[in-house]
């Protein structure tokens, strides 16, 4: 993991704390920033480099689809419930009393996967970012990656 990759990825979180918290926000920002979110996620997926799998673990690749399943449901179902968004393209949606359990849960389901996440790779980021020398081994590396 580079420097600059361990930079992303905390910026990656820091928007998506920001994203995840609408009483913090205000609803409008919160559909908003989501939707930035799920761009900047998407983003942090494709430079990531190994893809859904990486290096072909299956605890790796069991958690990202979990993560990419969490995150369109997320953010398919936040949209259908817009009150900003949705409405400033001139959209409206139906099917609220569905579509908002399901964000609800995705939201959740997301948070957790997303804690998981960032627990497992929290020891290489911090390693990068402390300049440690010491993280080099590439047997102490895949216990790092996730």
């Amino acid at each position: 993991m580079k420097r600059n990759r361990a930079l992303f990825d905390a910026v990656v979180l820091v928007v998506y704390l920001v994203a995840a918290n609408p009483a913090l926000t205000g609803v409008p920002v919160h559909e908003f920033i989501g939707l930035g979110a799920f761009v900047v996620m998407g983003v942090h997926i494709v430079a990531s480099g190994d893809g859904l799998a990486g290096r072909g673990r299956a605890g790796r690749l069991a958690l990202n689809i979990v993560l990419l399943v969490a995150l369109a449901a997320c953010v398919v179902s936040g949209v259908m419930v817009s009150g900003a968004a949705l409405p400033s393209l001139g959209l409206y949606a139906t099917g609220y009393s569905f579509w908002d359990p399901l964000h609800a849960v995705a939201a959740k389901v997301l948070l957790a996967a997303l804690i998981v996440h960032v627990v497992v790779r929290a020891p290489a980021a911090l390693a990068v970012l402390r300049r440690k020398k010491n993280v080099t081994s590439s047997e102490t590396l895949d216990a790092l990656e996730f």
